[in-house]
């Protein structure tokens, strides 16, 4: 939101298939995508385990502490292990590697319920609040 409009982000292309996996709860996406400059794995991990969270200032009662955890081990993120991280509002993230059309590729997993339809509703409505559209 700039202003009082909406404008579209830029955004760099991406493929994405959501895995629904035999679990009570939990998503995984197999993501590839394209940024606008080639970036090493590291530093793409980095900006991960440093991503700072635009809206952690306010506080709010249902935001993540951490936003995003990178895991380095080859199995992870696992539905059932991960799904939880920050209560279920974290996004984790692994297996990352080159993919040849787009450039990188990696997994990311997150809480249907919790982080999804339920939590994400809460924690819009909290950001509204706190930014006085509500």
């Amino acid at each position: 939101i700039k202003g009082s409009k909406i404008v579209l982000a830029e955004m760099p292309k991406i493929s994405a298939t959501c895995l629904r996996v035999a679990a009570t709860d939990g998503h995984i996406a197999s993501v590839s995508i394209e940024l606008g400059k080639d970036i090493s794995g590291k530093e793409f991990i980095d900006a991960i385990r440093n991503y700072h969270n635009p809206i952690a200032e306010l506080n709010l009662p249902s935001a993540p502490k951490q936003f995003m955890k990178y895991f380095d081990e080859e199995d992870r993120p696992q539905t059932k292990l991960d799904r939880n991280f920050e209560k279920g509002m974290g996004i984790t993230v692994g297996r990352l590697r080159k993919d040849a059309i787009l450039g990188l590729k990696f997994v990311a997993l997150s809480h249907n319920t919790i982080r999804g339809a339920a939590g994400g509703a809460i924690l819009t409505a909290e950001l509204l609040r706190a930014r006085g559209y509500i």
